[in-house]
């Protein structure tokens, strides 16, 4: 199945800094590229460490936050105001720091915090209005979505040996029961994330060495990580440090745009 896929292109960097650069320079690209085509640049983008990796892309000049169209690629179903929203780790470590419209970020509809079905349609119903009047294709495509990976392969909230690994027609699923907590969630599915531009996952630290080994290695496995690969023409990038690639068999490129 594979064969035809493009293959990811590992880029590893000897610290965070000079990892946060690189992945800003690429966001750049991305955003100015699509700028030219739609006059937009959707983004979707995940929580942990990536909205701190973006810190970069503060003060920077080129970045057009008035064109961003952002989205979550998963959100935990807590208020905006919770310390487990990834839209607050974004809110305070990113937006509150640029001159973003609140109107172009994307969040849940917290009135639907109790029913994980109207939620999860409800975003869907976000994606529909901004990509499906526009470009009519049976799944949205974004110019970027950013991704990290946790120690056991998942991405998004896509996790080991979960149903949700088969979606194929939602744009949209919850989960409610999250290995990791909190157990509620929603996630953009593989249809989604496979069909973007660009895909760009952040790894760094030591403790990620293992299972980058088993994402790109060995993706034979199946982890939920290694199955991200973007159809022709999408392309696949793996933005990491070098402890984190430093067991790594699979070739690093040299960063360039």
């Amino acid at each position: 199945m594979s064969h035809h896929l493009t293959p990811p292109v590992v880029y590893s960097f000897p610290d965070a800094s000079q990892l946060s650069d690189a992945l800003a320079d690429y966001v750049l690209k991305a955003q100015r590229e699509a700028i030219e085509k739609r006059g937009r640049f959707t983004v979707a983008i995940s929580g942990g460490s990536l909205p701190q990796t973006l810190s970069a892309l503060i003060g920077k000049s080129g970045v057009k936050w008035d064109k961003w169209q952002v989205f979550y690629a998963d959100e935990r179903v807590v208020p905006l105001d919770h310390p487990d929203s990834n839209h607050k780790l974004a809110q305070d470590v990113l937006y509150s720091k640029v001159p973003i419209p609140l109107e172009n970020i994307h969040t849940i509809d917290v009135e639907l915090l109790d029913d994980l079905e109207e939620l999860a349609d409800a975003y869907e119903k976000e994606l529909i209005k901004e990509f499906a009047q526009k470009d009519a294709a049976r799944f949205p495509v974004f110019d970027l979505i950013l991704l990290g990976t946790g120690p056991d392969g998942h991405t998004a909230s896509l996790f080991p040996g979960h149903e949700l690994l088969s979606e194929r027609d939602r744009w949209v699923a919850y989960i409610e029961d999250s290995p990791k907590p909190p157990p509620r969630r929603i996630t953009l599915t593989y249809p989604v994330i496979n069909h973007a531009a660009r895909v760009a996952f952040v790894a760094t630290g030591a403790g990620k060495a293992q299972i980058l080994r088993d994402i790109l290695d060995t993706p034979e496995l199946g982890l939920p990580a290694a199955r991200v690969r973007p159809s022709p023409p999408g392309q696949l990038v793996w933005f990491v440090d070098d402890p984190a690639s430093a067991e790594l068999q699979f070739a690093k490129s040299e960063f360039k745009l």
